[in-house]
């Protein structure tokens, strides 16, 4: 038995296709999914999406959203996504730097929306990082 399994971003259709297994970032923790998984919405953290496919694992980085689970059937409708053997690991490391950097330059105390921008950034790099790694 198979999940049919679709990742999509508002400009394009990132993934779609069957896995044997997926694994999603869901805001309150890592959420697996197999056949026959019971019926749900959850949002999506920013993070990398596992799926096992043909005995392989494939990992996507989620820019957050939501991910609804119905018979089989795994749609993930996010902001922004990456199929991580697309990304470059360096270009990606080298983001992670610059945002490192911007949160740096904010004081510890600061709870501005800057920091909440940089700390979002780097969020991101690591998804992005983690997800080319795979």
């Amino acid at each position: 038995m198979t999940i049919s399994l679709k990742v999509l971003a508002p400009n394009q259709n990132v993934f779609e296709g069957e896995a044997e297994e997926v694994i999603l970032p869901s805001t309150t923790g890592q959420l697996g999914v197999l056949p026959g998984h019971i019926s749900l919405v959850t949002a999506i953290d920013i993070g990398v999406l596992r799926l096992r496919s043909n005995s392989k694992w494939v990992s996507i980085a989620l820019m957050g959203g939501f991910a609804e689970i119905e018979s089989d059937e795994v749609t993930v409708l996010v902001n922004s996504a990456e199929i991580g053997s697309q990304i470059n690991s360096q270009e990606a490391e080298e983001a992670l730097n610059k945002a490192k950097l911007e949160l740096n330059k904010l004081s510890e105390t600061e709870k501005s929306a800057e920091k909440m921008k940089a700390l979002n950034e780097v969020s991101k790099a690591q998804a992005r990082i983690q997800a080319s790694k795979n």
